[in-house]
């Protein structure tokens, strides 16, 4: 016989209506994130910025992985990406 999942304090784990994204959305979204962090890290590297810049863009980015990502896009060192 199989029983529910139980949560923290034995309370069975329910899906919450207002939780918004499911665990699978939530993990493609995740790895979204990374590629994306990844390329801007990799492109700030090979841009011809100096290191200081380069240091300041890439710790932006692994701080505030979204923020840093957008705000890289638009105002980062450019490396002749599209």
């Amino acid at each position: 016989m199989m029983s529910a999942r139980r949560g923290c304090f034995d309370e069975p784990v329910r899906d919450h209506p207002q939780m918004g994204f499911t665990m699978p959305t939530r993990g493609i979204w995740g790895l979204v994130v990374l590629v994306a962090d990844v390329w801007a890290i990799v492109s700030i590297l090979q841009s011809p910025a100096e290191t200081a810049r380069k240091v300041l863009w890439v710790v932006l980015v692994i701080v505030l992985p979204v923020v840093g990502f957008i705000l890289w896009y638009f105002l980062g060192p450019k490396s002749g990406r599209a």
